[in-house]
């Protein structure tokens, strides 16, 4: 029993790792491509006001891909569903080169899609990481892949320039350099998963249940998709994802130019948004052991009025500090309902559904933040800041209600599942 222990856990160790490595170099190649999609948008259109059309197009593949890429990890398995996203991430990206080069925008916007699709599944990252280990350790797994993200945050924006210089000095254009080097970002990410994601996440999932050992055939469903989303776990987790990424959405999408329009410079911006940055992904590593201690609806409780402190404080003062404390609460509070919901959501279902169930709440968030964006400029524009920012406290009413609800028996249930 020990060495098997010992064994399961040197197992969990390399699974979590590839997971954190593959999604750090996703995180960064995306967010280099991000850094300069609405300069080559402007560029091969000509026209400035389709610089916001590479984020729109991104945004719709991750939605439109989140269901089907969780249909396909529930019957194929996480670690062949990640590989894929990864090579649709670096075929997106080579593509995106080739435009800048041929000067096509057509081509440039399928190449986009194609990189939005990808982030898409290889976000679902978190629930491989979920599925390797027991309960009361989930949430500490799902936030060290979110941590990845503070990789890409920062390595992204500082691989721009000397991919650029790289890309100036082979002969080619300048904006190619994002572009070609995230795709040999997202070829290591996939070779990192194709040698070190073993044995399939999915399948060590069922092996902690006691259903089969490694690699056997999923059992048969047991609910009907349905029958699942009406259980009070799932509802809750989802409430708590798709509505904490819409209001961190609103706030932060618009908060630049709302500074903007107030005379800060852009260093006070760049620190305000860093601040936020750091909330969203900085501490993940530690909320997330918080979360598993805590308990999930507790943390989803403190999660929303974290964002109704930092929607509240925002618009209290134009004061840069003011701001970044603001930002950082919003950011901080989506990361509490995004991962405790991401942990419900892996708490309530058995292997067999997860993937389906976690595709369509992916499907919901992605929905959630391109609403979010969307509104945020005519809330803006017709309302002012402090309107935005009273009705994204408004919303938070949602979780903040359906974790006090159900907090009792979302407890019972967590506690049941082991």
């Amino acid at each position: 029993m020990q060495e098997s222990s010992l064994n399961h856990a040197v197992v969990t160790r390399r699974i979590i790792s590839a997971l954190f490595l593959a999604q750090s170099l996703a995180s960064a190649a995306f967010i280099a491509n991000i850094a300069v999609n609405a300069i080559v948008g402007a560029r091969l259109s000509g026209n400035d006001a389709l610089a916001g059309l590479p984020s729109t197009l991104m945004l719709a593949g991750a939605a439109i891909a989140a269901y089907p890429a969780g249909r396909a990890m529930q019957r194929f398995g996480r670690r062949s569903g990640l590989i894929i996203g990864m090579l649709l991430g670096l075929s997106g990206m080579v593509i995106d080169g080739i435009a800048v080069i041929s000067h096509s925008l057509t081509l440039f916007l399928v190449g986009l899609f194609l990189v939005g699709t990808a982030r898409s599944i290889t976000d679902q990252s978190r629930y491989a990481a979920a599925d390797a280990v027991p309960s009361d350790r989930r949430a500490s797994a799902i936030s060290t892949v979110v941590f990845s993200g503070t990789i890409g945050a920062v390595g992204g924006p500082l691989l721009v320039g000397p991919l650029g210089q790289i890309a100036l000095s082979s002969g080619l254009p300048e904006l190619t350099g994002p572009m070609f080097g995230g795709a040999l970002l997202f070829g290591l990410a996939a070779l990192i998963l194709f040698l070190f994601l073993r044995p399939d996440p999915r399948s060590l999932a069922l092996a902690l249940k006691g259903h089969v050992t490694f690699g056997t055939q999923l059992p048969p469903l047991t609910r009907s998709l349905s029958a699942t989303f009406r259980l009070p776990l799932v509802r809750t987790g989802l409430i708590s994802m798709v509505l904490g990424q819409v209001v961190m959405v609103l706030v932060m999408s618009v908060t630049s130019l709302h500074m903007s329009h107030h005379h800060h410079g852009l260093d006070s911006i760049s620190l305000v948004i860093g601040a936020h940055t750091f909330g969203m992904f900085g501490l993940s590593m530690l909320t997330g052991r918080l979360i598993d201690w805590l308990g999930r609806p507790f943390t989803i409780i403190v999660g929303t009025w974290l964002l109704i402190a930092g929607a509240l404080i925002a618009p209290a003062s134009l004061l840069t500090p003011w701001l970044a404390l603001g930002l950082f609460l919003v950011g901080l509070g989506w990361n509490f309902c995004y991962i405790a919901g991401s942990s419900l959501l892996a708490d309530a279902t058995t292997p067999a559904e997860r993937g389906a169930v976690q595709g369509l709440s992916d499907l919901l968030v992605n929905l959630g933040s391109a609403f979010g964006s969307l509104s945020s400029g005519f809330i803006l524009a017709g309302l002012g800041y402090l309107a935005l920012c009273l009705i994204g406290a408004f919303l938070c009413l949602a979780p903040l209600s359906a974790a006090l609800w159900w907090g009792q028996a979302l407890r019972s249930a967590v506690k049941g599942m082991d």
